[in-house]
C-alpha cells in the first residue's frame, strides 16, 4: 500500500511554567509580617508610654471584662426553694485575677488595693441583692421590719431583730421559731454566693433570768442556734469565723435595755481586713467587731 507523503506528523508539545521568583505569594505574605510588626511595636510604644496604674486598670478590665455578671434581678426567685440546686445570685469567683501571673505584675499595696476593693464591690453587690430580696421573697417580704441591713467598716451587717408580738425565740430560749428558722435558711442560701466568712453575735434585753442561766448562756446559744438554721439552707459551715453571745451589753436601744429591739441576731458577712484580725487573735475577742 502506498504512503500518502502529504501527511505531516502531529507532535504535542508540554511546556511546564515555573512560577519561581516571579509569581506574587510571596509580596502577601511580607505584607502580612510588616503589618504584625507594626502592631508589635505600636503595643510596645503604648506600654512604654502608660503609667502602673494604667496598666493595673487594662489588665483587670482584660482579665474581666464585666465582674459582676450574674446579679438576679429576683433575688427569691434564683434562690427558689427546697434543697435542691439552685442557680448562682451572684458570681464573684474570679472576678479579679489574683493568680501567681497576675500578681507578678502588680505591686504588693496594688494587690492589696485591688483585694479592699473587690470585698466592697462583693458585699455591696450582696446588700442590693439583700434588700431586692426584702421586697420580693415569700418568706423574707412579711419581715422587713426586722431585717435591718447597712454596710460598716468590719463588712455587711444583717440584724434580725425582735417585735413585742414576734419574737424570733420562745422567751428565755434558745428554741427558734418556724419563720425565723426559715429567714436564716433562705439568707444562709443567699450569704453563701460570696466566699467571705461571716461573724454571728447574740444579742438579748436585759430582763434578768432565773437560776444560774443567764442572758450570757441565752446569748451565745442563740447565736448558734442561728449558725445551724443557716447551714440548713445552704450555707457551708466553713463560711463561720466566730459565735460570739453578747447578752446585754450591746444594747440597740441605748435608752431602753429592755426594748424587745435589744433582742436581735446580728450577722456580718467580714470583710478581709476583719477576717484577718480574727485570724491572728483566734483566742481573743475582738473590739472592733462589736457593733456600735
Amino acid at each position: 500500500m502506498p504512503i500518502d507523503t502529504n501527511k505531516q506528523p502531529i507532535i504535542v508539545k508540554k511546556v511546564f511554567k515555573h512560577a519561581g521568583h516571579h509569581g506574587g505569594a510571596w509580596k502577601i505574605a511580607f505584607a502580612d509580617f510588616a503589618t504584625a510588626m507594626m502592631a508589635f511595636f505600636m503595643l510596645l510604644w503604648i506600654l512604654g508610654s502608660t503609667t502602673k496604674e494604667q496598666k493595673a486598670a487594662i489588665s483587670k478590665y482584660f482579665n474581666n471584662p464585666s465582674a459582676f455578671d450574674g446579679v438576679a434581678t429576683s433575688p427569691s426567685q434564683a434562690v427558689g426553694e427546697g434543697t435542691g440546686s439552685k442557680p448562682s445570685i451572684i458570681d464573684f469567683e474570679g472576678a479579679v485575677d489574683m493568680g501567681p501571673e497576675s500578681q507578678s505584675m502588680q505591686t504588693p499595696d496594688q494587690i492589696d488595693e485591688m483585694a479592699e476593693e473587690l470585698d466592697r464591690e462583693r458585699l455591696e453587690s450582696l446588700r442590693k441583692v439583700l434588700e431586692e430580696a426584702l421586697n420580693k421573697s415569700q418568706t423574707l417580704a412579711p419581715y422587713k421590719d426586722q431585717l435591718l441591713i447597712d454596710i460598716m467598716p468590719e463588712g455587711l451587717r444583717i440584724q434580725i431583730v425582735d417585735k413585742e408580738n414576734r419574737t424570733m425565740f420562745d422567751l428565755g430560749s434558745a428554741q427558734l421559731k418556724d419563720y425565723t428558722k426559715e429567714i436564716l435558711k433562705e439568707l444562709g442560701s443567699i450569704i453563701n454566693e460570696v466566699p467571705n466568712r461571716i461573724s454571728i453575735t447574740g444579742h438579748t434585753d436585759a430582763r434578768p433570768l432565773s437560776g444560774n442561766y443567764s442572758n450570757w448562756e441565752l446569748s451565745t446559744e442563740r447565736a448558734n442556734a442561728a449558725r445551724r438554721a443557716l447551714i440548713e439552707g445552704g450555707m457551708r459551715e466553713d463560711r463561720v469565723a466566730r459565735i460570739v453571745g453578747f447578752a446585754s451589753t450591746v444594747p440597740f436601744d441605748k435608752n431602753d435595755p429592755n426594748n424587745p429591739i435589744n433582742r436581735r441576731i446580728s450577722i456580718i458577712v467580714m470583710n478581709k481586713k476583719a477576717d484577718e484580725a480574727i485570724q491572728s487573735e483566734p483566742s481573743t475577742p475582738i473590739q472592733t467587731l462589736i457593733e456600735h
